[in-house]
């Protein structure tokens, strides 16, 4: 097994995991520089094991959803994708719209690729996949627990919210003496 600082760090790898479709995915692009091929290699792979790859382990994206994706990321790794995209055939640059892997599509890509380099990333993704979770999992048990205090709480400082509530309605307006000096009047 070679070093593993050679490999991309899970926050690296993390920050190139991204929603879409309401699935947590990497790009091809991105995983064929993590497994050490080119993105045509990675997906000449996928398409000759195209039965090892059903829809829910990866997905062609739509061109609004790449345009969207750019727009997001103009800094990411599709920089250079996004200066060459328009590029006409033969100029460079992507031609066809990038493939997204979820999790287990990025390990069946190392198993298809069949390479150390491969399968060694792809522990490294399935990391990255696994510290998401757990930090998503984290944030709605934070949330669950903070309605419930607040259900609790909201009874017990009900009289307070009430007291804040009326402070913060406008009062009746009384007649009040203009401000400034003005001339008395009798009444």
């Amino acid at each position: 097994m070679t070093n593993n600082a050679l490999i991309a760090s899970v926050e690296q790898i993390e920050s190139q995991i991204f929603l879409i479709r309401g699935q947590r995915v990497m790009l091809d692009e991105d995983l064929a520089a993590l497994y050490e091929v080119e993105t045509k290699r990675l997906n000449e792979q996928v398409r000759r094991n195209q039965e090892r790859f059903p829809e829910d382990f990866m997905f062609q994206l739509t061109a609004e959803e790449f345009a969207n994706l750019k727009s997001q990321f103009v800094t990411s790794s599709l920089r250079s994708q996004i200066a060459t995209s328009n590029n006409p055939p033969g100029r460079g640059g992507r031609r066809h719209l990038p493939y997204a892997f979820t999790e287990h599509g990025a390990i069946m890509a190392a198993s298809v690729l069949n390479s150390p380099r491969a399968v060694e990333a792809s522990v490294q993704v399935v990391r990255a996949f696994v510290q998401l979770r757990q930090i998503l999992a984290s944030n709605a048990e934070l949330s669950r627990k903070l309605v419930a205090l607040e259900k609790n709480y909201d009874i017990k400082f009900k009289a307070i919210f009430e007291a804040i509530h009326q402070l913060m309605t406008p009062a009746d307006p009384k007649k009040k003496r203009p401000i400034g000096f003005a001339p008395w009047e009798k009444k």
